[in-house]
């Protein structure tokens, strides 16, 4: 590495510094700040002297104080070790940290992302002298029970495999030799990528086929997409944390990238020590098996913020690349704008609506568009995704705000959360009036392949007696649902079914934690089978107080606890008593 002149402190105002003598510096280079070596990134050039925010504490600095430049941007290290690790902002292993430094991350302090001493199997995939193209896979290594890591030639690299070793490897040991134009380059099974660049891929295809989620008002009513982009806004309180952990559990996906981005530090504690006591019901393991965590909590410093969010999406497109299907949780993206908006402050830039700077939307946009469904690089054909489901924490749970409305003209689903729903202990507090998602059309040839072809036309049916049950609440608050006619007075009672029955899930129930696409199906087509043999009995002159009184109204407010293998059987006996209880009503 060549040496570079060392600037020296000019100011100091919170998280950023200037230096001068900084001449030649780039933007983004990652510079060492004072005599304690503190992590900082250059944001700004102007002449000599370079803006740089800090990555840490800078209380105790002092004008004078020596600036070493890197000649490197930031970025993360990649290979074997990341799944089931625990890192701060900036890559840096805390399980690591806490083994020298204690319990208090002490400053400066530099640890590697990738253990360097950690032995690794690695078993190739190709022969030596075989042709090589960037993004082929060469060798695998078990990096848990459930993730095999592949090693990749890293991009911009062809050539010839003149060696390549089998056996137990550090990420830094090499493992292969490749031969392009004469020259040797060695491979390891470690690569590292600059967080700001995109990991490069073929082709972004269409996001055909749903992430599923196992919760019932996400996959029905608003899908998301694999390689989508979802946005879960909503005051404190409402549900977001629990959310996210719901779909990190349950969805669809390989790998699953938790990323705590200036959440409290009792939340990001609690997320450290639940996740690796989860079980994950798709492979029989801990979900920490094929997780890692990023916790970046609110009283570190802002900068780090920043870096979090783009060290998580690195992190995930790496995993994409090997052909795995990821789903990147970032919590909550609102801190992140708040740590833009400090700097930018302290940059004097002119600010925006609300003091956020003028580039807000295009930084989120940036970060949402890293996500998508790719054919990656490599000689064979294979696909791999990262979604991305973040959460907006608007102050009050004012959707109007910057934030939430530059992230909602970049996401394609929007999952509004709602604080009344929320305190009637309604959960997912997803509110069906406000919420939408643009993969309904993308999806909807893989749900009719899957599904029967009446599903969407099902969902349809739905929500448009929910939006009849919003219309007709204003009346029933001025007279009473009595005073209704009959018909409107069923329609507010198949809206509650349809509310309470299926919409309602609970997290923490054993059967109702997750609801399989195929008793979803089931379940909405009970409702509204319901409803409709409703509407035939009140045309026959039934009265709506007998259609109420019912027992299969009970079966069916039960039917979410039935246990999910069996369902298909219990729903044809379901059905059946359905269609005998209303046919006894017409008899009488």
């Amino acid at each position: 590495m060549p040496e570079f002149k060392e600037g020296l402190i000019k100011s100091i105002a919170g998280p950023l510094v200037i230096a001068k003598q900084m001449k030649g510096c780039e933007m983004y280079e990652v510079v060492r700040v004072g005599e304690e070596g503190l992590m900082g990134e250059t944001i700004r050039l102007d002449g000599d002297e370079a803006y740089i925010q800090v990555y840490e504490d800078t209380s105790g600095l002092k004008p004078g104080e020596k600036v070493i430049r890197t000649g490197e941007p930031l970025s993360v290290e990649l290979g074997p070790g990341i799944i089931k690790n625990f890192y701060d902002g900036i890559q840096r292993p805390l399980l690591r940290i806490k083994e020298q430094a204690g319990d208090y991350i002490t400053r400066g302090i530099n640890v590697p992302g990738l253990d360097p001493d950690t032995q690794w199997e690695f078993t190739p995939s190709v022969e030596k002298g075989t042709q090589v193209a960037e993004g082929d896979i060469i060798g695998t290594v078990p990096e848990s029970q459930v993730i095999t890591h592949k090693i990749m030639v890293p991009p911009g690299m062809r050539g010839t495999l003149i060696d390549i070793q089998q056996g137990s490897f550090t990420v830094n040991d090499t493992i292969a030799v490749l031969e392009h134009d004469g020259s040797e380059t060695p491979l390891t099974m470690k690569q590292k990528w600059p967080v700001r660049n995109d990991r490069p891929n073929k082709k972004k295809v269409d996001p055909s086929v749903p992430l599923l989620t196992g919760q019932r008002i996400y996959d029905t009513f608003f899908p998301i997409a694999k390689g989508g982009t979802a946005a879960i806004p909503g005051g404190f309180g409402t549900g977001k944390t629990v959310s996210q952990h719901q779909v990190a559990r349950w969805a669809d996906s390989q790998v699953v990238v938790y990323v705590g981005c200036g959440e409290r530090g009792n939340e990001m504690t609690e997320v450290l020590d639940t996740f690796p006591e989860i079980d994950d019901p798709k492979t029989g393991f801990k979900l920490m098996e094929r997780s890692t965590l990023i916790a970046n909590t609110s009283n570190m410093p802002v900068a780090a913020r920043e870096a979090s969010i783009y060290t998580g999406v690195t992190i995930a497109e790496y995993y994409r690349d090997m052909g795995y299907d990821v789903a990147i949780m970032a919590d909550s993206t609102s801190r992140w704008a708040e740590a833009l908006r400090e700097i930018s402050g302290r940059l004097e830039e002119m600010p925006g609506e609300e003091g956020y700077p003028a580039y807000l939307a295009t930084r989120v946009a940036s970060f949402y568009e890293r996500a998508g469904r790719v054919i990656t690089l490599g000689s064979e054909e294979r696909y791999g995704s990262v979604s991305i489901i973040g959460a907006v924490s608007p102050p009050g749970g004012d959707l109007s705000e910057p934030v939430s409305q530059n992230t909602l003209r970049v996401v394609s689903s929007f999952w509004a959360l709602d604080s009344t729903l929320a305190d009637r202990r309604h959960f997912p507090a997803i509110n069906w009036l406000r919420s939408y998602s643009l993969y309904l059309d993308f999806t909807k040839q893989w749900y009719d392949e899957t599904l029967s072809a009446d599903f969407r036309e099902l969902r349809n049916r739905a929500m448009v007696i929910l939006q009849e049950e919003s219309e007709l609440s204003e009346i029933v608050q001025l007279i009473g649902p009595d005073a209704l006619p009959e018909r409107e007075r069923l329609t507010l009672e198949v809206a509650r079914m349809i509310r309470e029955d299926y919409l309602q899930q609970h997290a923490f129930h054993k059967m109702d934690s997750y609801c399989p696409l195929e008793k979803q199906d089931l379940m909405l087509k009970t409702i509204i089978q319901f409803c409709d043999l409703a509407m035939q009995a009140l045309d026959a002159g039934v009265g709506i107080e007998a259609i109420n009184k019912l027992a299969i109204r009970d079966e069916i407010s039960r039917m979410k606890y039935l246990a999910n293998d069996t369902f298909t059987d219990e729903h044809k006996a379901l059905a059946g008593r359905l269609k005998e209880q209303f046919n006894a009503l017409g008899e009488a």
